[in-house]
């Protein structure tokens, strides 16, 4: 009805559980794996399947994500936007991304755990303005790291529609251009250089936008 070939499937963010024991996370990891992949093999025109891994253990997230690339057929694999206290930049998280890069795993950057949580206890608000914070950080923790620049083959797409990014996109090229001092110190290519870089989905509930 709405034209739609093919659908990714992926399980919900909740289902992370980074905060769990690492072998914990891995097992239910590859339990929810071996059910997507099943489910996409029982329905091969409709469906394709991203995996989630254990990324509070890097090694063992790369060790799934090689085994749903290679013997389950998945696609890629979706991550949060942050991973207990590493945001996307940091060192420790290096190895996964350049072993998605090289098995071709497409890569969906989902929210969770949002910031500003206890300051915001009203009104959904954790839902309604940190959420979209939370894919900004994601995105902007990607750019100013260099991490496009240093795996340019990278395949990276954000939930709902990059969050706030869009709207803040000219105030962080701006801090890049006014601060460089504090901006710039991993990676002097302009923040807006990477429009294009990578994709955003459409769920901004509005089609002017």
């Amino acid at each position: 009805r709405f034209d739609v070939q093919v659908q990714v499937v992926s399980t919900v963010p909740v289902m992370f559980c980074y905060t769990s024991k690492p072998q914990h996370a891995l097992e239910l990891h590859q339990s929810l794996n071996d059910d997507m992949a099943a489910t996409c093999r029982a329905h091969r025109r409709h469906y394709a399947g991203i995996a989630t891994v254990p990324l509070q253990s890097p090694r063992l997230a790369v060790q799934e994500l090689e085994r749903c690339m290679d013997q389950l057929n998945l696609r890629g694999v979706q991550i949060g936007s942050h991973i207990n206290d590493w945001n996307l930049d940091a060192e420790e998280l290096r190895p996964f991304f350049e072993a998605a890069q090289d098995l071709g795993a497409a890569i969906l950057v989902h929210p969770w755990d949002m910031l500003g949580t206890e300051e915001m206890p009203k009104y959904w608000m954790p839902w309604l303005v940190g959420m979209p914070v939370e894919t900004t950080l994601a995105i902007t923790s990607m750019i100013f790291s260099g991490l496009f620049e240093k795996l340019p083959k990278l395949r990276v797409a954000f939930a709902h529609g990059g969050g706030s990014f869009p709207a803040t996109v000219a105030r962080i090229q701006h801090g890049f251009d006014m601060r460089p001092d504090l901006c710039a110190v991993d990676n002097n290519v302009a923040p807006k250089e990477y429009l294009g870089r990578f994709w955003l989905d459409s769920l901004v509930h509005d089609p002017v936008m």
